[in-house]
């Protein structure tokens, strides 16, 4: 399994963007494609994920009604849509997959920093 994450940037507070993750390998199901965080200094922050067989989604409180979760049909691609971006928004974030309870493969991560 191989995950590549993509559209970190520099955004004002009130701003947009839409991260994305490119998946290849996952032969296996059922599976969860989530995003994780990990803003400077703290630890690790589950945001949101998304079943691979239901495509049902779920939020951190932290982010819900902000961020929606979204893939292609072939869940080739993981999206991340992010609104209203907030100072605290901002952090590293990561593609991951989740089988089985464990975190298991990881994107190499893309910087979001919101300031302005």
């Amino acid at each position: 399994v191989q995950l590549v994450d993509s559209g970190g940037d520099l955004v004002q507070p009130g701003g947009s963007l839409r991260l994305s993750c490119a998946a290849s390998g996952l032969t296996f199901s059922p599976y969860y494609m989530t995003w994780i965080r990990q803003a400077p200094g703290k630890g690790l922050e589950w945001v949101s994920m998304l079943d691979s067989d239901t495509s049902a989604t779920y939020y951190s409180d932290s982010v819900k009604g902000r961020f929606t979760i979204s893939s292609t049909n072939d869940k080739n691609t993981l999206y991340l849509q992010m609104n209203d971006l907030k100072s605290e928004d901002t952090a590293l974030y990561y593609c991951a997959i989740r089988r089985r309870g464990a975190f298991g493969w990881w994107g190499q991560g893309t910087q979001v920093t919101v300031s302005s």
